[in-house]
């Protein structure tokens, strides 16, 4: 029933080659270079851990199209994880299992903000546009997250009202 659903969803799992042909096609794809280190080692400080990948820029040059930086404000106060742990570290990357603690579920204030594409350039490599969508998606968590990110603060402003900004 699991596929059935990833299916109903549009989860792509891969390769690359069917990802280019889904935003041919003129679907948006929405990728987390971090993957699941990121989810689960990353802290309240917001740190980008994408290591050296960027296949991800490789489809979007592969596809011509642009980079949406995309980012979502008090999303690792909801859930933490003990990732801080050395052996659970240790055990992730020798053996793939991501064995860590988990707690939380904090009704948290989430909002998701969107950057400014990155448009596609012919000359540009995969490296260059990595580098360029690593530093679009740190200026969105500079502009709208407070660091270090704090549990308290985040349940709080669910009680606080915001303008919309233009």
């Amino acid at each position: 029933g699991f596929k059935l659903l990833l299916d109903v969803l549009g989860v792509l799992h891969g390769p690359k080659e069917e990802c280019v042909k889904a935003l041919k096609k003129g679907r948006l794809l929405a990728v987390a270079p971090g993957g699941v280190r990121e989810a689960l080692f990353s802290d309240e400080m917001y740190t980008i851990i994408w290591g050296d990948r960027k296949g991800f820029a490789q489809v979007a040059i592969d596809a011509e199209v642009p980079i949406i930086p995309m980012f979502t404000q008090n999303v690792r106060e909801g859930i933490r994880t003990l990732g801080g742990i050395k052996i659970f570290r240790s055990l992730y990357e020798r053996f793939r299992l991501p064995l860590v603690p988990l707690y939380g579920g904090f009704p948290v204030k989430l909002r998701t903000f969107i950057g400014k594409p990155i448009p596609y350039e012919p000359n540009v490599t995969a490296e260059e546009l990595t580098v360029k969508a690593k530093a679009a998606l740190h200026d969105l968590i500079q502009k709208h997250q407070k660091i270090p990110g704090n549990i308290f603060r985040a349940l709080m402003e669910r009680f606080q009202t915001h303008q919309k900004e233009d």
